[in-house]
């Protein structure tokens, strides 16, 4: 039947929706605990960040802290490259990379691009989560409402205690957040939304078949660094 992939759930935090905007926050959940990178914009951070988010959940966070989105990147390609490629691992987000309404993954393509750096998902196979539970999973509430976003579904088919870890009540109150320099806040909701990635993964395993996850590769089709043109 194949090697089984183990998922490891990932997504992205920033400062807005255009091609000027720039990263903020990634976060991985792995199976050894959760991975977090935060471009501090060149401020200040608390030392106790790492330990009071890995208390919050209860699981091991490894943070490290970037200057500017550009080491942010450079720090993300080397845990991709290090952790992540060539391993038996699923990388899984919930609306990551769809036609049009897709987010992480294309924000990252272009932020890649912008500067001149090369793509660090080589040799990993990826899977949105999003077609599985729109299609898959009944997602219609008590009161005749569809969800469809990650904090949504999560309530609807798996109702947790992620809500209470999570600082906000949707993605746009991050971007103040990082603008205002509460770095805590942000990776909070950032952890909240990479613990809730994992935990639809898992039981999208449970319950659905290997050809639902409509596995891909990111590997591009071409590493040549020029973009004359």
């Amino acid at each position: 039947m194949g090697v089984r992939l183990q998922p490891v759930a990932f997504d992205i935090e920033t400062t807005g929706f255009t091609v000027e905007d720039e990263v903020t926050a990634v976060g991985f959940e792995l199976p050894l605990g959760v991975r977090l990178f935060l471009n501090t914009d060149g401020r200040p951070t608390e030392s106790s960040l790492e330990t009071t988010l890995g208390e919050a959940v209860g699981v091991n966070v490894k943070l490290s802290t970037h200057t500017d989105e550009a080491a942010l990147l450079a720090a993300l390609s080397a845990f991709v490259a290090d952790s992540v490629a060539d391993r038996d691992y699923l990388l899984v987000a919930y609306n990551g990379e769809r036609w049009r309404s897709g987010f992480d993954l294309p924000f990252l393509r272009t932020r890649y691009a912008a500067h001149d750096d090369g793509w660090p998902f080589v040799d990993v196979p990826y899977a949105d989560l999003m077609p599985i539970f729109e299609r898959r999973f009944q997602t219609v509430c008590a009161d005749g409402e569809s969800v469809s976003d990650l904090a949504g579904v999560y309530e609807a088919v798996i109702d947790g205690d992620l809500g209470d870890l999570d600082p906000f009540a949707d993605s746009e109150a991050a971007v103040e957040a990082f603008e205002s320099g509460e770095f805590e806040a942000l990776l909070g909701h950032n952890l909240a939304d990479v613990r809730r990635t994992a935990r639809l993964a898992a039981l999208a395993e449970r319950f659905c078949s290997k050809a639902e996850f409509n596995v891909k590769s990111l590997t591009p089709t071409s590493e040549d660094p020029s973009l004359d043109g």
